[in-house]
């Protein structure tokens, strides 16, 4: 073979082997970007609001309990949006702050923050450190202990009356000892602010919400209520 053609034989093989790359690139980012779960990464994760926190789960499911295991459902629920101003049956209540340390006056309203989607976030974020305790903010029944892959490591908790349920998301693991069904005291130590779910692993806090159970009682199932107002 003359010394051109060789030339030109590992220039074509040169340019074949540089736009093989490219392409498998930008595969790759496509797929991170559709998919996220590239390297263990979840979508969710990805997709971060304008105030640096992730996208989380609502607790406000779809009318029917998920599978055990199952991640919990963002979509679906047929309830109608509470107005911004809390219940009087649940205005006029003396809660505990749900992390501990934090000041009322240190809360920032987050209830209609938009998430991925276009979806209000319905829930307030409380940013602590890691580990910091998280406790009932009043008297009530565990109704559920459960994990999903948006809210991670996750507490249900009904109300005196179950008229209310309280939701506490994104901790870093639950209280010693605390089982479905037992009763709580306000103050009690539930659980430890964490990065558990999509949080993002630098910026631990409390995922908290809380929802006008239905006429069923199902924890799974309510109406959304703005936290801000009823800890102000």
């Amino acid at each position: 073979m003359r010394n051109d053609d060789r030339q030109r034989s590992v220039r074509t093989f040169a340019i074949g082997v540089a736009c093989g790359f490219i392409i498998g690139a930008a595969l790759v980012a496509v797929l991170i970007t559709k998919y996220g779960q590239i390297a263990g990464v979840h979508p969710a994760a990805a997709r971060m609001s304008d105030d640096g926190l992730a996208d989380v789960d609502s607790p406000v499911l779809e009318a029917r309990p998920p599978a055990a295991g199952a991640a919990v459902a963002t979509t679906g629920s047929s309830v109608a949006r509470m107005s911004p101003a809390p219940p009087d049956n649940l205005a006029g209540r003396q809660f505990e702050m749900p992390v501990e340390g934090v000041r009322p006056e240190q809360l920032v309203r987050s209830f209609e923050d938009r998430r991925s989607g276009s979806r209000a976030h319905e829930a307030l974020d409380i940013l602590a450190p890691r580990n910091t305790p998280v406790r009932a903010v009043e008297d009530g029944t565990i109704a559920r202990l459960f994990e999903s892959k948006a809210g991670g490591i996750t507490i249900y908790q009904f109300d005196p009356t179950q008229q209310y349920c309280y939701y506490y998301a994104h901790l870093e693991r639950y209280a010693e000892g605390l089982r479905d069904g037992d009763k709580v005291q306000k103050g009690q130590v539930i659980g430890y602010v964490g990065t558990s779910g999509n949080a993002p692993k630098n910026t631990p806090h409390l995922h908290f919400a809380i929802f006008k159970l239905t006429a069923a009682k199902r924890w799974w199932e309510g109406t959304p209520i703005d936290p801000y107002d009823v800890l102000r």
